[in-house]
């Protein structure tokens, strides 16, 4: 075959490519939705995923058990007053729940579980208080010293007033500290920005390192430069396991499955929980309104609003409107229109559901 002959063959078979696109994009567009899709049950899904026989496994146990020759780094950087920040594809779980096990046998470790859908970091917080507590509490009865006494239980003070006792006192032993072991930091129980702020502050106590990973693309986007470099402090690791997310995924909704109510409670319950006790309060009484009104196709807004103004949760409609907007780009509320014409509110989960998400607020 001669050049020309070659350079027409191609020249035939980048005409035949376009004119194909161009009749096909002529057509008509295909009138298939995603809902039409029959996905399977969530139960019946994830009892299929849990029995698919997991591949490379020597391999994987073999990648993990030669982190452990860092171990001794680790600990090291920990008592420079780094935090160590774990990144690379697989669960990470097991292999810092191990380091945190052996290496660092001697000193206190709490575990955060941050793929959890809601967390207390408060109550983390004042975990922490207690250990430290204790610890000075026993090294100053071996060294006879006297210790100043609580003058209020760590449960009723402030979470700044934790964070000062957790950066304040003075221990003899300068490479003693407490250990936080955060899997998932990037995990949607601990995304929000004033969770991230507080586990950055935090990390900056002086009795207090952190060890993490991460696994959403996106996650360093939760960090400004001072809590990188000046609180989190992190050194990071590329520790790649290739380990299945086995834990980690019991806890996140499955996409080809069908969404339960209780899955939707769940994802409305933490929605809820980051908006204002008034708007919860709101949320509360069109929740109450449409299950003691079953039959109806939803709450007028000026009802809603009647009753809001009446519990003093509202100023205005101008409020209002601004906690139904919150509602709405949540999905937590829809509007439809009542066979009089006016527009009415109704919250898109079945009477169970509701009941649950009641139950979980109150």
């Amino acid at each position: 075959m001669d050049f020309n002959a070659a350079e027409e063959e191609e020249f035939g078979f980048s005409r035949n490519y376009f004119l194909a696109k161009e009749m096909g994009s002529s057509g008509k567009k295909s009138a298939r939705k995603l809902s039409d899709i029959n996905v399977v049950d969530e139960q019946e899904l994830r009892e299929a995923s849990a029995n698919i026989e997991p591949k490379h496994q020597n391999d994987v146990a073999d990648l993990i058990n030669s982190y452990k020759s860092l171990y001794p780094k680790w600990v090291f950087d920990l008592r420079c007053g780094f935090g160590l920040l774990m990144y690379g594809f697989g669960s990470k779980k097991s292999l810092i729940e191990d380091f945190a096990s052996t290496a660092l046998a001697e000193h206190s470790v709490v575990v955060i579980n941050g793929y959890l859908q809601s967390i207390n970091i408060k109550q983390v917080i004042i975990a922490l208080a207690e250990i430290l507590w204790e610890q000075l509490k026993l090294k100053r009865k071996v060294s006879s010293g006297s210790l100043p006494k609580v003058q209020q239980p760590f449960s009723s003070r402030s979470m700044d007033d934790l964070l000062v006792f957790l950066d304040g006192p003075e221990m003899d032993e300068k490479d003693s500290f407490i250990c936080v072991v955060v899997n998932n930091i990037d995990g949607p129980g601990l995304r929000d920005t004033e969770t991230q702020q507080y586990l950055a502050r935090l990390a900056s106590c002086s009795y207090i390192r952190v060890v993490a990973s991460i696994d959403h693309v996106n996650a360093p986007l939760l960090w400004d430069k001072k809590m990188v470099h000046a609180q989190f402090n992190w050194y990071w690791y590329h520790v790649p396991t290739f380990a299945p997310y086995k834990v980690e995924g019991l806890f996140l909704p499955l996409i080809l499955a069908h969404g339960s109510s209780k899955q939707s409670a769940k994802t409305a319950l933490i929605v809820l929980q980051s908006l204002t006790p008034n708007a919860q309060s709101v949320f509360r009484i069109l929740a109450e309104y449409q299950l003691s009104h079953p039959d109806d196709e939803g709450m007028a807004i000026d009802n809603l609003y009647s009753i809001s103004r009446e519990r003093f949760l509202v100023s205005s409609q101008v409020t209002l409107n601004a906690h139904l907007t919150e509602f709405k780009d949540h999905e937590l509320v829809k509007t439809k229109r009542h066979s009089d014409g006016q527009d009415c509110l109704y919250i898109p989960l079945t009477k169970e559901g509701l009941e649950k998400l009641l139950s979980e607020i109150s």
